[in-house]
């Protein structure tokens, strides 16, 4: 049986991962609805890092690794956001995977 997650009264398909299959249906509730289910709460803090996720999918149609992710915030946010601890912090289980499956993206490469 195929992995879904539960918004509103839709039933959203997961990959084996537990990633949207259609990031097309990814939206603020479904942010919310994965959040949740990892345990976090989002803060401001939590949607700039979703939000430029999202920006970098759309640019370059693959999420960014980690080394790259903290190197762009840093650029975009300045040094206090662009660095390891400050990322972790908010994603706790591993940035690039957790922001990025709340973010609607796809597994990013490399991530186990």
């Amino acid at each position: 049986m195929a992995k879904t997650l539960k918004v509103g009264d839709k039933e959203l398909e997961l990959d084996e991962d537990g990633f949207l299959k259609d990031p097309t249906q990814w939206n603020k509730e479904v942010a919310e609805a994965f959040a949740r289910e990892e345990g976090i709460e989002l803060t401001d803090e939590h949607w700039e890092i979703i939000n430029f996720l999202r920006q970098y999918y759309e640019q370059y149609q693959i999420a960014p690794m980690i080394r790259i992710l903290v190197k762009e915030v840093g650029k975009k946010l300045g040094p206090e956001k662009g660095n390891l601890k400050y990322v972790y912090k908010l994603f706790p289980n591993g940035p690039a995977k957790q922001a990025c499956k709340i973010a609607g993206l796809p597994k990013p490469t490399g991530c186990v």
